[in-house]
């Protein structure tokens, strides 16, 4: 995975990129970065906007800095809000927070910005965090235990509290899923959704586009399953910034909420306020793609095949149109608006791929091949020694 294919990226000399093992590209213009090496050191650079970067200071930088207090943390999940803010828990179940904190979306009980990069405890400190999500100002955290607790802005009862208060320190979210096992959790700009253990979907906070899948337009204080997908097993589950996308154990995608830019693939652009689904080719699909900050939808089928569809560099792609990517992560590079990440990124450089990653790569490549077939006027590329081994 080329990270070079994110324009801030390019600030980077060659040698800093290849240290590079985990990246996660953020803010309102994609303008800040943080990335983790193969060492584990921590680094950041770009606009640090709202101290979004962390390093103390307000200063912008086109040098990486590096994190010292996140350094050797093992950083599993990251994620970010509109701010921006910025969240992200350890292989150790640690959360920490920084940067934009007007409505206490950092969860450390005041609405000061966070300089640099702070545990959040409270309630947290008793679980192991295993997932991070982000919406505009409110943030949300899954424990492995399958709890779900949130924090922050709440005017539309994005905190699942059940009033519209903002939530200064993270709180459990019960209801009805008190008692429910959750495994996934995303947010939308201002909605939260959850899974839970048995495939089950459930949704709070604003749904003023259909974006919880209920059937309706009246927001939700707190969680509510999406009824609609009764009878499906859900995966997976991925939100824009007023729409969401889940995938089933059959391949199956569905998608509700906003269409203004035809990010539900549905060829129109009309809302759409229960699920419904998307048809792609009759294939199996095996991951889907979508960020709070963006209007772009993506998904990767059984076969490789990468879909792409709604905002596209201003314009409206409306029904799911294959690009030449091998995987979602370029759609957002190349795309969308801002060319943000929707996840943390592994990058794979070529000293670190497996055997079979290796050969595949290769594989009818005119460059490395000893031995070439014609069939059908069309040559085909290999190799003496697979096709030995093969025999």
């Amino acid at each position: 995975m080329d990270v070079g294919k994110w324009p801030i990226f390019t600030l980077l000399s060659p040698q800093e990129i290849a240290t590079i093992w985990k990246a996660c590209v953020f803010g309102t213009s994609a303008n800040e970065a943080i990335y983790i090496t193969h060492n584990d050191e921590v680094f950041v650079f770009g606009l640090n906007c709202s101290n979004c970067l962390g390093t103390g200071d307000n200063q912008s930088t086109i040098v990486p800095k590096k994190l010292e207090s996140l350094c050797g943390k093992r950083i599993r999940s990251i994620s970010y809000g509109s701010g921006p803010h910025v969240v992200l828990s350890t292989e150790d179940g640690e959360v920490y927070a920084w940067g934009h904190n007007g409505y206490s979306q950092l969860g450390n009980g005041t609405t000061n910005q966070g300089v640099t990069p702070i545990q959040v405890c409270t309630n947290l400190l008793i679980k192991k965090v295993i997932e991070v999500a982000c919406g505009s100002h409110h943030s949300l955290a899954l424990s492995s235990d399958g709890d779900v607790y949130a924090w922050g802005y709440n005017n539309c009862g994005q905190v699942g509290s059940g009033s519209t208060a903002n939530q200064p320190t993270p709180r459990k979210v019960s209801n009805c899923i008190q008692t429910k096992v959750v495994v996934s959790i995303a947010c939308g700009q201002t909605s939260s959704i959850a899974v839970v253990d048995n495939g089950e979907v459930y949704g709070w906070g604003y749904n003023g586009n259909g974006q919880l899948g209920l059937g309706n337009n009246g927001n939700q204080l707190t969680p509510c399953r999406v009824a609609a997908l009764q009878g499906v097993c859900v995966m997976q589950i991925a939100c824009g910034y007023a729409h969401t996308l889940a995938l089933t154990d059959e391949g199956i995608l569905y998608a509700w909420g906003a269409n203004t830019y035809g990010q539900l693939g549905t060829g129109n652009k009309s809302n759409q306020l229960s699920p419904v689904q998307i048809l792609m080719e009759k294939e199996r699909i095996v991951e889907i793609a979508a960020c709070h900050s963006a209007h772009t939808s993506a998904a990767k089928t059984q076969n490789g095949l990468v879909y792409m569809w709604g905002q596209c560099r201003g314009q409206s792609v409306v029904l799911p149109h294959v690009t030449h990517f091998s995987c979602t992560d370029d759609v957002f590079a190349c795309f969308s608006t801002p060319a943000v990440m929707w996840r943390l990124l592994s990058v794979e450089h070529e000293d670190f791929l497996t055997v079979t990653e290796s050969l595949k790569r290769e594989f009818d490549s005119p460059e490395t091949s000893d031995l070439k077939f014609r069939v059908d006027g069309k040559f085909i590329y290999v190799h003496k020694a697979v096709l030995k081994i093969r025999i």
